[in-house]
């Protein structure tokens, strides 16, 4: 009987964690798409408000947003990108990761498409908090116009209070996402459902046709409109980058079963809406709703629109994680919020930078109508970068043939590459700030990858092989005192000399009576096995050779992890260990290899990083720093 209710208990369990799984991912990845319908049919309206909106024009537009979150959202992420998966984990820099271990002939081109994406994806992370929650308040106009010199200020404010609570991590919160999101959800999908009937003719919009009829007889202003078209998808790419944390069955349920079909419902309630009230076009979403549920429905919208910000910014929080160990960004301070989820963390250094840069849209563009024209550019620039990248991907890792990929993949290119022609075109409205945005974070993490194999390469001019080293150390008649205990000495290149262990027997003259040459590599998978996370190597009675191996995920704690070496029958006993670091003092050099200017912001990005000793966790007393100067 025991074991008939433990067997009986485990599919409850399954399910009960697939139901949290379910709730939790429609509040973190659905949060940023969901909030869409709040603007993207009032922008894609307005060029043709201005002489009456026309039947087939609004039959044209829905049909097109309709199809465009099927062709984009449903085909393109939730039937496959989601399967294309580095260990589990998704998004730009993963796919980067995984495709650069496969095809190393394509690197250059890999890297820069995933600097581009990566860039775009926390340009989209500055915009989006901005053009959702002014979106949101907005709505309060409706309810009474003398709160309309209250829409800045109270964005700003919620922007001040959401960036101060992120270093408290989001699991607390994170609860109440979920509940909240499906009550909005439903919602919009009641709104849809009660104005449908107002002329059902807008079932027609079901019809791709219409699409296509609409984006060939539009001329250029149908041209223009398909970059607030676009806007229907924004957060699609939360989707990949999100698979880690909740799993492609998650996602894609609540994709087919709640979030597609509200969304769809809205937008089909917003047209028939406008088609038999042309005057709802000043702001079709609220006006779906009776007056005494507007006040409510603001309420709800301004929630939904901070866990959509929410949402970028822990995505920005785990991009930049990824950047750091794949080796774009340098070192950046990252606070673990969560002793269960990985994926709860904090970047102090990102955080600052995203409410600089939200503070500043929102006080510069002043209304959501203004910042709506700049919001397009970064995601489908973002969205063409993966798909170019998803290309590859189909010939290197599934193994299709060119022809085969290129039939695959063609379509979605044209698509989406004709929805950012479009969204260019506002480039003098506004869209010149997320390409600048893209540009100057492409601009840093080129800079640091570039600077560092500058210095990598200057460095290694003045390397001694360590097998050489050891060999002439110990035959040497003139050898340094010997000390009792182990010295581990860090360095980036296991077969090199570490510089700290040269400048400790220069200027000490000492050689400790066990030392370890610690090198810490990055996997181009996001999670390493304990069992394959050490190597160690014996090179003399004296020496050994030490690589530990982290995820590009993983917490880099070194001291954790060489608790595992008693495995490998090397005993560390902390108390009797000194770890020596090397701390490079870097000086401009204009025959360096690097312009001045980028020598100059490389040295101020390596101010930016944490020291070492707090980055890979080691013992704060056992820590010994000699300094060196370098110049770059």
């Amino acid at each position: 009987m025991t074991t008939l209710r433990t067997e009986a208990s485990e599919p409850q369990t399954d399910t009960r964690n697939f139901l949290v799984l379910l709730l939790g991912c429609v509040g973190v990845v659905y949060g940023d798409i969901g909030t869409s319908p709040l603007y993207a049919f009032r922008e894609a309206l307005r060029p043709f408000s201005a002489d009456g909106v026309h039947h087939d024009e609004v039959i044209g537009l829905i049909s097109l947003m309709v199809w465009t979150l099927t062709i984009i959202v449903t085909f393109k992420y939730v039937l496959f990108l989601l399967r294309a998966d580095n260990d589990g984990e998704g998004g730009t820099l993963s796919l980067l990761a995984l495709l650069m271990k496969k095809t190393g002939s394509f690197m250059p081109v890999l890297f820069f498409a995933g600097l581009i994406g990566a860039a775009l994806f926390i340009g989209d992370a500055m915009i989006t908090p901005a053009l959702s929650v002014m979106s949101a308040l907005e709505g309060m106009k409706l309810v009474t116009p003398a709160f309309s010199g209250y829409v800045l200020p109270l964005s700003a404010a919620i922007m001040v209070a959401l960036f101060a609570v992120q270093s408290k991590g989001t699991q607390a919160v994170a609860r109440f996402f979920g509940p909240i999101t499906v009550v909005w959800f439903l919602a919009m999908a009641w709104g849809g459902l009660i104005h449908i009937g107002d002329d059902w003719t807008i079932l027609q919009a079901l019809n791709p046709i219409n699409a296509l009829w609409f984006i060939t007889h539009a001329g250029w202003a149908g041209l223009v409109v398909l970059g607030a078209v676009f806007l229907t998808v924004t957060g699609a790419e939360a989707l990949y980058a999100d698979l880690g944390h909740f799993g492609r069955k998650p996602i894609s349920t609540a994709w087919f079963a709640l979030v597609f079909p509200a969304l769809a419902l809205n937008y089909l309630g917003q047209g028939a809406l406008v088609l038999s009230h042309p005057d709802a076009v000043e702001n079709p979403f609220y006006l779906l709703y009776p007056d005494w549920a507007l006040l409510p429905m603001v309420i709800l919208a301004t929630m939904a629109t901070i866990i959509a910000s929410q949402a970028v910014i822990t995505g920005a929080f785990s991009l930049a994680r990824q950047a750091v160990h794949l080796g774009f960004l340098p070192r950046l301070l990252i606070k673990f919020t969560s002793e269960t989820t990985t994926g709860q963390i904090y970047v102090p250094a990102v955080n600052v930078m995203l409410f600089v840069g939200v503070i500043v849209l929102i006080f510069s563009f002043g209304d959501s109508e203004s910042l709506a024209t700049a919001y397009g550019i970064s995601v489908t620039g973002a969205m063409v970068v993966t798909t170019v990248m998803a290309f590859q991907f189909l010939r290197s890792v599934w193994g299709y043939s060119t022809l085969l990929a290129g039939l695959l993949i063609l379509p979605l290119l044209v698509i989406e590459s004709v929805f950012l022609l479009a969204n260019l075109l506002k480039i003098h409205d506004g869209g010149w700030v997320p390409i600048a945005l893209a540009l100057a974070i492409m601009l840093i993490m080129w800079t640091w990858t570039r600077g560092s194999r500058v210095l990598r390469e200057k460095t290694a001019r003045h390397d001694i092989p360590l097998e050489t080293f050891i060999r002439s150390i110990e035959k040497s008649t003139h050898a340094p005192q010997m000390v009792r205990g182990t010295a581990v000495f860090l360095t980036g290149a296991g077969d090199k000399t570490p510089a700290v262990l040269l400048h400790n027997i220069k200027h000490n003259h000492v050689l400790h009576e066990h030392n370890v040459i610690l090198t810490v590599r990055t996997s181009e998978h996001p999670y390493v096995a304990e069992e394959d996370r050490v190597s160690l190597t014996r090179l003399s009675d004296r020496f050994a050779r030490l690589e530990l191996c982290f995820g590009f995920m993983d917490e880099p704690n070194v001291s954790k992890a060489l608790s595992l070496c008693k495995k490998a029958g090397f005993k560390f006993e902390i108390m009797q260990t000194s770890f020596y670091l090397g701390r490079r003092t870097l000086i401009s050099d204009p025959n360096s290899g690097l312009p001045r200017w980028q020598d100059h912001l490389y040295i101020a990005l390596a101010g930016l990083g944490i020291d070492p000793s707090s980055y890979f966790k080691l013992p704060a007393n056992r820590v010994v720093e000699i300094g060196e100067q370098v110049t770059i």
